[in-house]
C-alpha cells in the first residue's frame, strides 16, 4: 500500500531521537538481553550495511564504515529512544578472511537468526551495481529456514541509471518470489542521496507499531508478513 504523510511523519520521529551504540557480541553467549524489537540488517561484505544504518539514523559514526571487507566481525547493535533496536550484521562473501572465523560468523549469525525472539525483520542488502550474488544464495536459504522475515533492499542505488534499476528490479522478481519468507518487493535505497530512506524508515515504524499491538505480553511472532 502507498506511504501517507503520516506514515513518512511516524518513520522521521522514530528515527529522529538520539541513537548510541549499545552492544557488540561476538558469541551467542555474549548477545544482550532481548528488549523491544529488534531489526537486522544483512548483506555482502561492503555492501553498505553501516552507511545505511548511519544515514537512517542521521548520525555520520554510529556504525564505523571501512573501505576494508570483512570489518564487522561481531553483531553490532544501537538502540534509540524507543524500544527498537538496530543490529549490523558481519558481512558475508569476503573470500580472504580465515575460514575458521567465516565459520564463527556462520554460526553466530545461524544461532542468533534461529533463537532471537524479539527479532522482528531482517533487510537484506544487495548493492545495486551487481544484483544478487552467488553469496547471497546460502543467506536467502538460512533465512526461509528460520522463518525470518525479511525484505530486499537495493544500496548504492545512486551509482545506477535508471534504467538498470528498472532491470535489476524485474531481474529480481522471480528469484524473490522463490522465497517464501521473502517480501515480494525490494526497496531503493541510497545513503548518500537519501533516496528511498523516508520509505524504509516508515517501514519500520509500521512494522513496530504492528508488532507493538498484536504481540501485547506474549512472544513476538517471527514468520513471513501476509502478501
Amino acid at each position: 500500500m502507498p506511504l501517507t504523510r503520516a506514515d513518512i511523519e511516524a518513520g522521521r520521529r522514530l528515527f529522529a531521537g538520539d541513537w548510541q551504540f549499545r552492544a557488540a557480541a561476538g558469541s551467542a553467549a555474549s548477545l544482550p538481553p532481548m528488549r523491544g524489537i529488534e531489526i537486522a540488517f544483512a548483506g555482502r561484505s561492503n555492501v553498505g550495511k553501516s552507511s545505511l544504518i548511519n544515514a537512517l539514523t542521521g548520525r555520520r559514526a554510529l556504525a564505523r564504515t571501512s573501505r576494508a571487507p570483512g570489518r564487522t566481525q561481531e553483531l553490532i547493535f544501537f538502540t534509540g529512544p524507543s524500544a527498537l533496536t538496530l543490529v549490523d550484521m558481519p558481512g558475508y562473501g569476503y573470500a580472504a578472511a580465515a575460514k575458521e572465523r567465516i565459520k564463527a560468523w556462520t554460526a553466530l549469525i545461524d544461532e542468533y537468526l534461529r533463537g532471537r525472539a524479539n527479532l522482528a525483520r531482517v533487510y537484506l542488502l544487495i548493492d545495486a551495481r551487481h544484483g544478487l550474488k552467488d553469496s547471497d544464495a546460502g543467506v536467502l536459504a538460512t533465512l526461509d529456514q528460520a522463518a525470518v522475515n525479511y525484505q530486499l533492499v537495493l544500496t548504492k542505488s545512486d551509482e545506477v541509471k535508471e534504467a538498470d534499476r528498472v532491470s535489476l528490479i524485474a531481474a529480481l522478481m522471480p528469484a524473490i518470489a522463490e522465497h517464501p519468507a521473502a517480501f515480494p518487493q525490494p526497496l531503493v535505497t541510497s545513503a548518500r542521496t537519501g533516496a528511498g530512506l523516508p520509505e524504509l524508515r516508515s517501514a519500520i515504524a509500521l512494522l513496530r507499531a504492528e508488532r507493538a499491538s498484536s504481540a501485547g505480553s506474549r512472544p513476538l511472532p517471527r514468520g513471513p508478513a501476509p502478501r
